[in-house]
């Protein structure tokens, strides 16, 4: 992976970003959102005894044992606070918790989802452009801002036609802040509620903005680069 100008700092919260090779869609289907983000939540811990395709080879029980075991054992890279995958690209929203920790996580999760993705569709080589790209989040007000940028792309994007398909968009942590349910989920979603004394001010917050970005996104490609 090629040296990093800037460093990645603990404690500090990045906004994590890639995309695929030639933006060929590489998140194509249910199953391969559902891997992806399995792959996410494995890899962000910081000591897998097992690589996650023998992981997910093992039966339910011991699988949940071993997921204990790391919450319990393992201390993660990163904090997940927000994602969202897109059919030819992800974001997150980080907290670095160890040294490396943020490149650590992406380098394991990209190269395991690679591996599952070309043996899947049957094709050889990178899946994802070069270093991921990271912006450090520097106060309160960004990280809100980012955060709900990244849960308004499938809308911005059109990837979904309306807000209440937004609402219910199963491969973005929007639904996890929505219903603040905790049961499968893996954000660290108090650094964001924390903002917002009532689910309706934090739903308020995310969709007022949402036809302003939606334009944007429009107008972004009028533009020259």
């Amino acid at each position: 992976m090629p040296y990093r100008i800037i460093p990645l700092v603990n404690d500090q919260c990045y906004h994590i970003y890639n995309r695929s090779i030639n933006k060929e869609p590489i998140f194509v289907n249910k199953g391969d959102c559902k891997r992806a983000l399995t792959t996410i939540n494995y890899y962000h811990f910081s000591k897998q005894t097992l690589r996650l395709s023998y992981f997910l080879a093992l039966g339910f029980e011991r699988r949940m044992d071993i997921l204990k075991s790391l919450v319990l054992n393992s201390p993660p890279l990163v904090e997940i606070i927000s994602y969202c995958l897109m059919p030819n690209h992800f974001h997150l929203l980080v907290k670095q918790a160890r040294d490396n920790g943020i490149s650590k996580f992406i380098s394991k999760f990209q190269n395991s989802y690679t591996k599952y993705f070309n043996t899947k569709h049957q094709r050889q080589g990178h899946l994802f452009q070069g270093q991921f790209k990271a912006v450090r989040v520097e106060n309160d007000e960004q990280l809100i801002h980012v955060h709900r940028y990244i849960h308004l792309n499938p809308y911005s994007s059109y990837v979904v036609k309306n807000k209440q398909q937004l609402e219910s968009y199963p491969y973005s942590s929007l639904p996890e802040y929505l219903f603040r349910e905790s049961k499968g989920n893996f954000c660290e979603k108090n650094l964001i509620l924390e903002f917002f004394p009532t689910n309706q001010a934090y739903k308020e917050f995310i969709f007022n903005q949402a036809d302003y970005q939606r334009v944007l996104d429009q107008i972004k490609h009028l533009t020259f680069e």
